[in-house]
This record gives structure tokens, C-alpha cells and sequence, in this order.
């Protein structure tokens, strides 16, 4: 089934009006493993002229598909979903050489993609419109009814991050294609092939031509043209905060739903159980090496039993194998030389500034060992700037409440965890922390997919969830019945 996807030489096409094409401009992209440096393939470099072309092409067939019934679309992504579940082992192993992801959770991405799509064929399903009678207003009238419906926007922009290219690129095609939108994807550049595949997947499944393209290219050349070209009426994008900002800046009046960066704190009160939360904190810091908008990236522990959770999370550290995804080790080479070289300078400059090296700080190109610091002070870039790499920041706290005053102080609002046994200090804490979701005794997660997803401050605007993403990319509409009295 793959095979249209990519020429004989490994260059992979772009889906437009349902059939896979190069683009004319005949330039393409290299994709290297950060693996091993070994060549996976070439994807498009498509220009503006093209970008173009596929945007106008998602008008063509919008109207039938938005008139299509919830039930049929529906089946387009239960049949989807049962091909992504047959060919899983293939499109793992994409996944483990293209980002560099270990093969069980390369795996369970997409499983996860899998049961995304049928449970959101599944709510859409259940979406229906409501009658709200005249009378219930002071001053109005019994002979008003209005019936209130959802209908689609139109042509959705996708863009997805290179960590989980299969899955959330999914969270954002299924719920817009249940709402009855047609999407243009853009795929990271450095996990585009995964995407892609995804996208065969979908198109086989028997969506009408047109109603899903992708465009790849450089972000820097069609990035900026997509995003405010005309044709699109709303902005699905995952990403850092600086990209997410540039694109709340540019896109004026069409509606945003952003997931961008956080600095999840990990909250421990003295009353802790200490072994589960350890458990947790280097699960949530270092699962993927740290590389989830959602991981553990910094510990407020009250001094008092800092000394005996670092005991703990050093034993479980040391645990962690470190190397090749294909060997199943749990810290992998980071995406990029890039994203290496940040993580080192957060690195120096905490040891420059005087933070205790519990263990860690060694580098073989773009693989680093997990990282653990104690005594981070708030002077340090550790303790605000996200790493997106495994290295986590211990600080030490003397009460919940400087523990609260520190998690808010943070640009970001993605997520907390809160340790403890006193349910009391779990919602004195909770209430008071500004994120979209606080953890209580379990690590920061997105999911499950049904729950409201969000951030607040620099880490988000709106709010995903698959009922929350259905209504997101899709508006009321309202017609009023004004019933005749007659005589």
C-alpha cells in the first residue's frame, strides 16, 4: 500500500487531489537519521505556486464532504484505523530511524493513533444539534425556536511537531474531517515521512480527492505564506512558543488552537510517597529523553525529603538504558546536533553558576546521558528555559506556598504534578497553580484523548481533547423559527 508514496530512489511525494506528486520545482529536502546519520529518504521542497495550488485544491470537493453524512465519515476513519493497525510494524520502524524514537513506543504511537481515530468517529458520531426554545428569556417569545447546529470552517492548516508526527498530526486531521473541514497538512520537516504515511493511510481509507493534502517544504520559504494565505480558516499547530507566537502574530482574525512549550513542575510535599513518586518524575522526565512538551522538567521538593527522593530517582536513573532506539534503550540521540548543543548550554550554565551534579553531563554527538541537578536556584537558566532533552533540575522548597510562588513565576501554564497524601494540600495547591492540568500523585501526561487538553499563558490558546477539537473546528449556526398565530 505504501508504495505510491515514494519513487524507487526513496523520494516521497506529496498527496494532492488524492494522488501522490512531485513537486515541479524539482528540488527536495534530504531526511537523515539522527540515529545514525544514514539517509531515509527526500521529501518535497514545493513552492509557494504549489502550496497555492493545494490549499485552492481543498475547496473543490469541501461542500460534498461537509453534506456527507457524520455516519459515513465516521467509516472513513474506522477503515483507517484498521489500516494503520495492519501495517503498525512498518510504520514503527519509520518512526524509530526518522526521530529517533525506541520501537515499543514508536509502536504505541501508533496505536494510540489508531484508537484516536475510532474514538473520535466514535464522539462525532454523538454530536447533534439542540432546540432552544424563545420563551425562556425575559422579554422573548414562545414562538421563536432556534435550532442551533454545528457546520465546518472549511480548510484547516494542520501543523504537527517532529516528537509525535503520526499522533498529532492525527489529532488534528480526525477531529477537523469529523467536523466536516477539509485539511492541508504540514508535516515537520524531520518526521515528514512518518506523517506521510499516516496520510496514505487515510487517503486509502476513502476520503474524497482533495479533502486531505500535504505540503512539505521549508518553513522558512512556504511557512509564513500558508499560514496567512486566505484559503485557510483555522490554525491547528503544535510547536515551541517562539514559532507559536510568530504564528498568532501573522494569522489576525482566523481562529488558533496552539499546544506549544511548558515547564512542567513536579510538586513533592513531605508527605510524599517517595517510591511512587520517583517513579513517576524519571517516567515523565525522560521517556522519549525528555523530548514531550509534557515532561517532568524541573522537581520542587520540600527540603526536608530532597535528600531521600534523590536517593531514589538516582537508583531509578541509573536503571535507564542509554544508546540506539533500535536496542530498545530508553534515552535516544536527540533530534538534532541543535537540540544537543541547547541542552549543553543549559547544562554548563548551571554548573557555571554553582548547581550540584547529582550525575550525567556526558555527550556523544547528539546523545546525552540522562542529567540530574541538585541545589538549581532561580538565577540559573535550568530552573526557567524548557530543554527538551534529559536533563531535570532539582529545587529546593520550604513550603507549598513558595513551591506555588515558583511554578507560577514560569512564562509557561502546561501542566503540574503535586506528591502527596493530604487531599487537602492536593487541591490548596492544585487551585492555585496556573496551568491548563494538574497531576495529582501521577506524572505530567497528555491524555487520555477525550480529556480537555490546554495551556495557559506562553503555553497555549484554546483547548484540544476530541470533543473539545471537534467544537474547535467547527461553529454554531443558529436558524430561528418564528411561528405565525393564526386566526
Amino acid at each position: 500500500m505504501f508504495s505510491q508514496l515514494h519513487c524507487a530512489n526513496k523520494i516521497f511525494r506529496n498527496l494532492y487531489n488524492g494522488e501522490w506528486a512531485e513537486s515541479n520545482s524539482g528540488q527536495t529536502i534530504p531526511i537523515h537519521s539522527p540515529v545514525d546519520g544514514s539517509l531515509i529518504g527526500h521529501i518535497q521542497a514545493m513552492t509557494k505556486e504549489e502550496a497555492d495550488r493545494a490549499i485552492q485544491n481543498t475547496k473543490t470537493n469541501l461542500t460534498e464532504w461537509a453534506n456527507t453524512p457524520i455516519y459515513k465519515r465516521a467509516e472513513v476513519l474506522y477503515r483507517a484505523a484498521d489500516i494503520l493497525v495492519k501495517n503498525a510494524e512498518t510504520i514503527a520502524d519509520v518512526l524509530v530511524m526518522e526521530i529517533s524514537k525506541d520501537k515499543k513506543s514508536a509502536l504505541s504511537e501508533v496505536e494510540r493513533t489508531a484508537d484516536f481515530l475510532r474514538y473520535t468517529a466514535d464522539v462525532g458520531k454523538g454530536l447533534e444539534g439542540e432546540a432552544i426554545g424563545g420563551g425562556n428569556f425575559p422579554g422573548g417569545s414562545k414562538d421563536k425556536i432556534s435550532y442551533v447546529t454545528r457546520v465546518p470552517l472549511g480548510t484547516v492548516l494542520a501543523i504537527s511537531p517532529f516528537n509525535y508526527p503520526v499522533n498529532l498530526s492525527v489529532s488534528k486531521i480526525a477531529p477537523a474531517l469529523m467536523g466536516g473541514n477539509a485539511v492541508l497538512l504540514k508535516p515537520p520537516t524531520q518526521g515528514a515521512i512518518s506523517a506521510l504515511y499516516l496520510v496514505q493511510a487515510m487517503n486509502e481509507a476513502g476520503l474524497p480527492a482533495g479533502i486531505l493534502n500535504t505540503v512539505t517544504g521549508k518553513g522558512s520559504e512556504i511557512g509564513d505564506y500558508i499560514v496567512t494565505h486566505p484559503g485557510i480558516n483555522f490554525i491547528n499547530f503544535t510547536g515551541s512558543t517562539g514559532v507559536g507566537k510568530h504564528i498568532s502574530n501573522l494569522a489576525r482574525m482566523v481562529p488558533l488552537l496552539l499546544e506549544l512549550g511548558g515547564k512542567d513542575a513536579a510538586i513533592v510535599m513531605e508527605d510524599a510517597d517517595l517510591d511512587s513518586t520517583a517513579d513517576n518524575i524519571v517516567s515523565g522526565a525522560f521517556s522519549y529523553s525528555g523530548q514531550r512538551c509534557t515532561a517532568v522538567k524541573r522537581i520542587l521538593v520540600m527540603d526536608s525529603v530532597a535528600d531521600e527522593l534523590i536517593k531514589r530517582l538516582t537508583d531509578r536513573i541509573q536503571a535507564l538504558k542509554v544508546g540506539d532506539p533500535r536496542d530498545n534503550a530508553h534515552i535516544t540521540p536527540l533530534i538534532d546536533k541543535k537540540a544537543a548543543d541547547f541542552v549543553q548550554e543549559l547544562i554548563d550554565d548551571a554548573i557555571n553558576k554553582g548547581a550540584t551534579l547529582v550525575m550525567g553531563n556526558h555527550r556523544e554527538g547528539n546523545l546525552l546521558s540522562p542529567t540530574l541537578f541538585d541545589n538549581v536556584t532561580e538565577d540559573m537558566r535550568l530552573a526557567w528555559e524548557e530543554p527538551f532533552g534529559p536533563v531535570l533540575p532539582i529545587i529546593r522548597v520550604k513550603s507549598r506556598d513558595e513551591a506555588i510562588a515558583i511554578a507560577n513565576r514560569s512564562e509557561y501554564g502546561l501542566q503540574s504534578s503535586v506528591f502527596t497524601q493530604n487531599i487537602n494540600d492536593a487541591f490548596y495547591i492544585a487551585n492555585r497553580l496556573e496551568v491548563g492540568t494538574v497531576q495529582v500523585n501521577n506524572k505530567t501526561e497528555r491524555g487520555p484523548d477525550h480529556f480537555p487538553f490546554l495551556g495557559v499563558k506562553a503555553s497555549g490558546m484554546g483547548t484540544q481533547g476530541v470533543k473539545y477539537s471537534i467544537e474547535a473546528m467547527t461553529r454554531p449556526k443558529a436558524v430561528v423559527i418564528n411561528i405565525e398565530e393564526h386566526s
